[in-house]
């Protein structure tokens, strides 16, 4: 078939590379976001799918909206059979969806119906799930709710960060979102509508969202704090000042310390919970690189008694 390749990030280069690897399919175009401004100079830069075509001579279209009309002139000229996508960041309008013959098809990283919306990594996490995937879907004018073609699933391990877990769900969707795009081919898969039961939202994480609470249990913190990782990035306030926690880990044998209350030791810091407390590993002071948490409470001199979380950010 005749693909034209929809995606953004770093998280959706896996998918492409599968496609252009396959030998069964031309991707004859990738449509991503606008250049965006990164790093210390805010210089404009191509996202990591308009890159990685660029290296392997695929035309790249950059619309600011998808339904401009130069673009989907273009795509019409294109004439693709099918539009894969994986992480585009934009609402596909109808008139867009309406171009190619066998649609839209998207990589979810959730099994679907679980975990429609921006961040399902994030949310499967938060929420503790202990068995996630991915599915490929045709794209409605709805929220991921359109019919499934095929999924796979993967294992949360106890200490995935949304990174390391949407790294092997990449790896993983790559497959089958190939797979899938073989299958529509062949006319041997067919979508299947979602059940009715079992649907959960996963909007995008906020700052707000990533705020931690040291009066839930140790397991909440460690949950946000893995699910936040690496961003938002979990956080509390210490001396009015912003405080990242990057790494935790329950600690079920302190519990002495009260919410927020902070024990250091020569090697080690804890933190209470309203069960009992957490290490904390690593951290990221305001404005400062990551440390491990013994390093940054030796030099901030914590006083006994003294909390996390007391007041707002000054």
């Amino acid at each position: 078939m005749k693909l034209v390749f929809a995606g953004t990030p770093e998280v959706a280069v896996p998918a492409l590379d599968a496609l252009i690897a396959s030998g069964r399919h031309e991707v004859a175009a990738v449509v991503t976001r606008p250049d965006a401004p990164a790093g210390r100079g805010r210089k404009l830069v191509a996202s990591p799918v308009a890159q990685r075509a660029e290296e392997a001579g695929i035309e790249v279209l950059k619309p600011a909206r998808p339904r401009d009309e130069d673009f989907l002139a273009r795509l019409r000229e294109i004439a693709p059979d099918c539009c894969p996508v994986v992480a585009y960041g934009a609402l596909l309008p109808k008139v867009a969806l309406d171009v190619p013959a066998r649609g839209w098809v998207n990589l979810h990283f959730s099994l679907l119906p679980a975990w429609r919306g921006a961040a399902p990594v994030q949310h499967s996490i938060m929420a503790g799930d202990e068995t996630t995937g991915a599915s490929t879907f045709l794209i409605e004018e709805g929220l991921d709710s359109g019919p499934v073609y095929g999924v796979v699933t993967e294992d949360v391990r106890p200490t995935d960060t949304s990174g390391d877990l949407l790294t092997r769900l990449a790896f993983a969707g790559a497959g089958l979102l190939a797979a899938t795009m073989d299958g529509i081919e062949d006319g041997a898969l067919h979508a299947v509508p979602q059940p009715a039961d079992g649907v959960s939202l996963a909007p995008k994480i906020t700052v707000e969202d990533a705020r931690l609470d040291f009066a839930a249990p140790a397991l909440r913190v460690d949950r946000v704090v893995r699910g936040c990782t690496p961003a938002p990035g979990a956080w509390t306030v210490f001396r009015g000042e912003r405080l990242k926690v990057v790494q935790a880990l329950p600690a079920p044998e302190r519990t002495d310390l009260a919410p927020g209350e902070l024990a250091v030791a020569k090697n080690n810091v804890w933190a209470g919970t309203g069960s009992h407390a957490v290490e904390l590993l690593w951290v990221q002071p305001q404005g400062r690189k990551p440390m491990r948490g013994a390093d940054w409470a030796r030099g901030v001199r914590i006083a006994p008694g003294e909390k996390l979380a007391a007041g707002d950010v000054g």
